[in-house]
């Protein structure tokens, strides 16, 4: 009960409504002169001062967002995405392109990769004008718009981050291009998955890409259709095929949106807080297992800056001592900061001693930043 108490709560506090009380919706047709003019066909979901088409879009500038949908799935399907994220201050973009039986999925990776320079440009019409667009940015997309999004996110730099929903291989193979996605990335799998099952789909893709920050959430019980709302195609497909999910829609999409408001909210707008709870709830969570190659914290004013083998930290992570050792020189201090930077505990030292053992075990579990003789930086995280 704690575990699941202590997600719950995080997304209380650090996923509350800052931006608007309603949702705007607009459905504009893009053209891409690079691609024989290409139409691009949107539905656009915003933050607004009242509910409706064309309403005016909130007093601010919102990170975008171009989200692609799943094989012969409406973009209807993902009202659950544009009610959690439009009301927490983002601007959604659901090109309903390559909906038929036989997708062409590059040109739909291309759409999603277009429609996040094309909207930061020139908008999204007359209720999202590009003052109203921020600078950041993220593809997401799932089933075959999970694949999809790896072929936008390839090589393409211009995008802040990606989030997958159990993705699926498509053609080109997004497995390939996912060796080529450098951007912050985090791909969620339900483990009763049995349309794109996770060994054969996103557990290869997470493997293969070259992402500094990636993150695989699994979670428990979990089926492909449920990120979506209900829909026929979907259902009638996942019901063909076995295991079947073991929770409910509603419960797997409370699991995904309080780990997608966090990422989205630390990646997007820099909310250190959110950082810091992302990893708490991946440590605290019940509900999922998970695979990551580093942990995300701020890291502004902070840099791992010391000579090589000056010392070493051990073990990190860490779940109550922790043991520094410095090599050429003796420590005479070592303060403990928090992921935002705030002084949390200070050690100071006489002699000539090279190596300490401290006990950390008041702290919380989450992610901390030594400094060592007021110069060197160490990043360690904390877990029971």
């Amino acid at each position: 009960m704690r575990n699941k108490f202590s997600i719950i709560f995080a997304s209380l506090i650090f996923g509350s409504n800052l931006y608007a009380q309603q949702v705007g919706h607009a459905t504009v047709t893009f053209v891409d002169s690079l691609r024989s003019n290409r139409q691009i066909a949107t539905e656009i979901y915003y933050p607004s001062t009242m509910a409706g088409n064309n309403t005016p879009i909130a007093p601010g500038a919102f990170p975008i967002i171009a989200f692609g949908h799943g094989f012969v799935m409406a973009w209807s399907a993902y009202q659950n995405f544009w009610d959690a994220l439009a009301l927490e201050g983002y601007i959604l973009a659901f090109p309903t392109t390559e909906s038929g039986i036989a997708p062409n999925h590059s040109e739909f990776g291309k759409d999603l990769k277009f429609l996040i320079s094309k909207i930061q440009n020139s908008g999204a019409g007359s209720a999202v004008p590009a003052t109203s667009v921020g600078n950041t940015s993220a593809i997401l997309g799932h089933s075959m718009g999970g694949g999809s999004a790896f072929l936008a996110a390839e090589n393409n730099l211009a995008i802040t981050t990606m989030v997958t929903f159990a993705a699926a291989n498509t053609n080109p193979s997004s497995i390939t291009a996912s060796q080529q996605v450098t951007v912050p990335t985090l791909i969620f799998s339900g483990v009763n998955d049995c349309v794109a099952p996770p060994s054969q789909h996103q557990d290869i893709m997470y493997d293969a890409t070259a992402a500094a920050y990636k993150t695989q959430i699994n979670i428990a019980g979990g089926g492909h259709c449920y990120f979506a709302n209900s829909n026929f195609n979907c259902t009638f497909g996942e019901s063909t095929c076995s295991p079947s999910p073991t929770i409910v829609r509603d419960e797997q999409q409370l699991i995904t949106n309080d780990f997608l408001k966090l990422w989205l909210g630390f990646f997007l707008k820099n909310d250190c807080q959110k950082a810091q709870a992302f990893q708490d709830s991946l440590l605290l969570s019940s509900r999922i297992t998970y695979s990551q190659n580093q942990s995300i914290a701020c890291v502004t004013g902070v840099k791992e800056n010391f000579p090589q083998n000056a010392f070493t930290v051990f073990p990190n992570p860490f779940s109550s001592a922790i043991t520094i050792e410095m090599v050429d020189e003796p420590i005479s201090s070592i303060n403990i900061y928090s992921v935002v930077l705030q002084n949390v505990e200070e050690h100071t030292f006489s002699g000539a001693n090279p190596k300490v053992v401290l006990d950390f075990n008041s702290l919380n579990n989450g992610i901390y930043f030594i400094k060592i003789n007021n110069k060197y930086w160490k990043k360690v995280l904390k877990s029971s």
